[in-house]
């Protein structure tokens, strides 16, 4: 049947957020489209204090996806059927199946390189914006980097905490970003909730790690978590520009890109806290899908993930973005 379009109301679509809802109502189930539009004082709704609990094991995959509709919108309210996932080409059964807003562990990782100067007053209101779309039951660190990676502050759940060390960060030296893609992946080890997610701040490429881009690829390749990144990139290449420079925006994608994350590019340092704004919403908006793999081999090789969508008759086209693949576990 045609998909009923009803009429455009703002509500609180989750704890923390004004959302706009576009409701479509497709054979008897809604399907909503959410648009951001600003900013309240947090709730807790109980409906979002209930996580989805999974039996996590080196043989449950959980693949995060973002579901989006032509105006870019998020689009909540599909069901389990209207997944189809594959590994290596074969088809998996979905054991358990999430479109809530599930508690996350999620790590800042900012460049206080002297590069940054001017921008990093900018990056600490970014990384303050994304830090309000946290919920209670939401944990955060925090990397800082520049000669060389530090964690400044380690899980909690207390904001005010990472926001004290954001204040006190001074801008100097060159640009560890390698070395603090590591560090930040060795601490989300220690994350207490099964979605986690990595948000780097940077303004350019990497030239003074002592990890290689293809080191880290690996480990985030082996890693469950996504990665995001706010760039303040120049907007066209220019002579001076240094190699890193040039080559930063393309490395933070490839990293990004195989987790199911994304760069958002910003031209101009003062669209960073509308980006961390962004970021914050994606998150809160994704469904999570988890499966056993038929391959139960422990090799240790790299398994391609795909999810493909059938939506339900009515719905315009729908777009899917998902972790693209994991390493299964050695023997």
């Amino acid at each position: 049947m045609a998909a009923t379009r009803y009429s455009r109301d703002v509500v609180a679509r989750q704890p923390g957020w004004y959302t706009a809802l576009v409701l479509y109502r497709v054979s008897g189930f809604p399907v909503f489209c959410v648009t951001f539009l600003g900013v309240f004082s947090p709730l807790q709704s109980p409906a979002f204090a209930q996580e989805a609990r999974f039996n996590v094991d080196t043989t449950l995959v959980l693949i995060p996806a973002n579901v989006t509709d032509p105006l870019n919108r998020f689009v909540l309210g599909l069901r389990q059927q209207d997944f189809h996932l594959f590994e290596d080409g074969t088809e998996q059964k979905i054991t358990h199946f999430s479109g809530e807003d599930t508690p996350l562990s999620v790590g800042l990782v900012i460049d206080t390189s002297g590069s940054m100067g001017l921008k990093l007053e900018t990056s600490r209101q970014a990384a303050t914006q994304l830090l309000k779309t946290m919920n209670p039951q939401d944990e955060a660190f925090l990397v800082e980097f520049s000669d060389r990676a530090e964690l400044q502050s380690g899980f909690t759940s207390r904001v005010e905490d990472i926001e004290n060390k954001l204040k006190s960060m001074q801008p100097g030296g060159l640009t560890a970003m390698l070395d603090a893609a590591q560090t930040a992946l060795n601490e989300m080890k220690k994350a207490k909730n099964s979605r986690k997610a990595i948000v780097i701040i940077s303004d350019g490429g990497d030239n003074h790690s002592r990890y290689t881009a293809a080191e880290i690829e690996g480990l985030v390749r082996e890693a469950d978590v996504q990665i995001y990144a706010m760039g303040v990139f120049e907007p066209s290449i220019f002579i001076g520009m240094s190699r890193e420079e040039i080559s930063g925006p393309r490395l933070l994608a490839e990293i990004a890109e195989q987790t199911g994350g994304r760069v958002f590019a910003a031209s101009d340092v003062n669209d960073l806290p509308s980006v961390a704004t962004r970021i914050g919403i994606e998150l809160r908006n994704q469904y999570v899908l988890a499966y056993s793999p038929a391959n139960q081999n422990k090799d240790g090789k790299f398994r391609r993930v795909e999810v493909k969508l059938t939506a339900p008759s009515g719905l315009p086209a729908l777009k899917v973005r998902w972790r693209t693949g994991y390493y299964a576990p050695n023997q």
